[in-house]
């Protein structure tokens, strides 16, 4: 398979999947957006729900990560550059899902 046909078979997928994890997020925070701390600290401290907001943090980084190297492939036509954009950007879509991972482990 091709490497490009790949790419968007995962951005595909990506993107189906971010739908359902987006909404939960978005009508979660409507919920916790007025309450106290401890409400919002009790909300991630909640397995399902914090389990349920690391995958939507990897795949939210992993399709930003796969939708910004296409751009990178169509706008950026010195190779060079265009490696180490996506070397970069690959690195950071790993670390600062990893990050808030362990921090909302913490919790």
């Amino acid at each position: 398979m091709i490497n490009a046909t790949k790419k968007w078979i995962f951005l595909k997928i990506s993107g189906a999947i971010l739908v359902p994890l987006m909404l939960w997020f978005v009508i979660n925070f409507i919920a916790i957006y007025d309450q106290s701390y401890l409400d919002v600290v009790n909300f991630f401290t909640n397995s399902t729900s914090k389990f349920l907001f690391n995958i939507f943090i990897i795949n939210a980084y992993f399709f930003s990560a796969l939708s910004i190297s296409e751009v990178f492939e169509d706008y950026i036509t010195n190779d060079k550059i265009k490696n180490v954009a996506n070397k970069v950007l690959y690195a950071s879509a790993v670390v600062i899902p990893l990050i808030t991972i362990i921090l909302t482990s913490r919790l």
